[in-house]
C-alpha cells in the first residue's frame, strides 16, 4: 500500500479528462495536476522543446511526492514518453497512445479519422498505430488550428468553436468516415460540440478509460496501490498550473462542473524554452 498521490501533468486542462477516468477508476488514490497552461500549446513547439518541458512538469510533480505519473497529453507522450522514462528511471510513468487500433475494429465504413495537434499528426507514434493496427483502413488525420487554445479558455461549445470543427468534419461524413478518435486529452470536452453536428453518424473513441485501466495496472505491479480506506479523488485534488491560476481555476469548473484547488507555480525548464516562450 502506498498513500502517496498520483502525479498528473497535460499542456494545460485538457488532461483533466483522463484525470476524471482515473478518479472514476481509482477513487481512493490521491491526485496531483500539473497544468502547463502559461506554455500552452505544446502542439505547435518543436520536439526538443516538448521534451524540455515534460522534464520540467515531471521532475515537479515527483518533487512533490508523486509516486506514478501519467502524462495525460498525446503531444508529449508522443514526442518525450521515452526521454521521459529514461531521465526519471526511478519513477513509473504511464502515457497516451491515439486510439488507432480500437477505432480500426469499429469502423464500419473502413475509414477513421483522427482529430489531433500538429505535433501528434507528424509524430513518429501515431504513424507507428497506425501502420501496426490499420492495415486495410483508410485513416484520414485532421488538425484544426486553435482547438486547444478553445478547450484552455472553456469554449467548449460555442458557435464559433462548432463552425471550427464542422468545417473540418462534414468534409468526413461526406466521405462516409463513420469513427473518430479524440487524439488529444483536450478534445473529449468537445464532444457534445462534435456529436451535435456528426447527429449519431461517427463513433467517438476515446483513450481516457484505457489510460486509467494502465494506471490501475501499472500501480499494481509496483506494489503502489492506495489503501481502500484512503480519501482521494478529484474533488481533493490540487491543481498547479503555470497560467493564470484565475483563469484556469474558472475553466476546471467549467469543464468539470465543481472547484478545484489551482495553484500557480512554473515548473522552471531550459533555457532554450524561456527563450523560445519569450519569442512566441
Amino acid at each position: 500500500m502506498d498513500t502517496r498521490p498520483i502525479g498528473i501533468f497535460d499542456s494545460g486542462v485538457g488532461g483533466l479528462a483522463v484525470t476524471f477516468e482515473i478518479d472514476r477508476q481509482l477513487p481512493h488514490e490521491r491526485l496531483i495536476y500539473y497544468a502547463d497552461s502559461g506554455r500552452c500549446p505544446y502542439g505547435v513547439r518543436p520536439v526538443e522543446q516538448i521534451r524540455a518541458l515534460s522534464v520540467a512538469c515531471v521532475g515537479f510533480l515527483i518533487e512533490q511526492g508523486a509516486k506514478l505519473i501519467v502524462v495525460a497529453c498525446n503531444t508529449a507522450s508522443s514526442a518525450a514518453l521515452h526521454h521521459l522514462r529514461a531521465v526519471y528511471p526511478a519513477t513509473p510513468i504511464v502515457g497516451m497512445v491515439p486510439a488507432v487500433k480500437p477505432a480500426a475494429l469499429t469502423t464500419r465504413s473502413g475509414k477513421v479519422a483522427v482529430l489531433a495537434t500538429l505535433a501528434t499528426s507528424k509524430g513518429a507514434a501515431l504513424a507507428d498505430v497506425i501502420s501496426q493496427f490499420a492495415q486495410g483502413v483508410e485513416v484520414n488525420i485532421i488538425a484544426p488550428p486553435g482547438l486547444v487554445e478553445r478547450v484552455e479558455r472553456g469554449e467548449v461549445n460555442t458557435l464559433a468553436t462548432r463552425d471550427l470543427l464542422r468545417s473540418y468534419i462534414e468534409p468526413l461524413l461526406e466521405r462516409d468516415v463513420d469513427t473518430l478518435v479524440l487524439g488529444c486529452t483536450h478534445f473529449p470536452f468537445l464532444s457534445n460540440a462534435i456529436e451535435s453536428i456528426t447527429q449519431g453518424r461517427m463513433q467517438l473513441i476515446d483513450s481516457s478509460p484505457a489510460v486509467a485501466r494502465q494506471t490501475a495496472r501499472v500501480l499494481a505491479q509496483h506494489d503502489l496501490v492506495a489503501p481502500a480506506t484512503q480519501v482521494g479523488g478529484l474533488r481533493q485534488m490540487t491543481l498547479y498550473t503555470s497560467g493564470d491560476p484565475a483563469i484556469v481555476e474558472r475553466t476546471a469548473r467549467t469543464l468539470l462542473g465543481f472547484d478545484v484547488k489551482v495553484i500557480h507555480h512554473v515548473a522552471s525548464a531550459s533555457e532554450l524554452v524561456d527563450t523560445f516562450i519569450t519569442r512566441s
